[in-house]
């Protein structure tokens, strides 16, 4: 059974950071893609990154060099590193996994929410 559950997230002020971590079981990270978004209500689902299952991180452009993702193959776990956070940043962090790049949304966590204050 596939599970993935999120966490790290919380209130931080302009200008932190945050670590989140997407622990998952049920399969290993090393072989599927795994990706994290973000949503925010009224608002469409926002790519942040994917990691395929050879380690290659992509990022969506706005994320470039603020947002890090990262595995650790023995916990299992998917990361995300948020620095020089800001508060348009406020959401609802997702990861979410699939076996194939183009199929990396089959299984999704719970969420943790981010609230970025000024």
């Amino acid at each position: 059974q596939v599970q993935l559950v999120e966490s790290g997230g919380g209130s931080v002020q302009s200008g932190g950071s945050v670590r989140l971590s997407c622990a998952a079981s049920g399969f290993k990270i090393s072989d599927w893609c795994m990706a994290w978004f973000r949503q925010t209500p009224g608002k469409e689902r926002e790519g942040v990154a994917a990691v395929d299952d050879d380690g290659s991180i992509s990022y969506a452009e706005s994320k470039k060099g603020r947002f890090t993702a990262s595995q650790d193959h023995a916990k299992n776990t998917l990361f995300l590193e948020m620095n020089s956070l800001k508060p348009e940043d406020t959401a609802m962090y997702y990861c979410s996994a699939g076996p194939s790049w183009d199929n990396c949304d089959v299984y999704r966590g719970q969420g943790t929410q981010v609230t970025v204050s000024s």
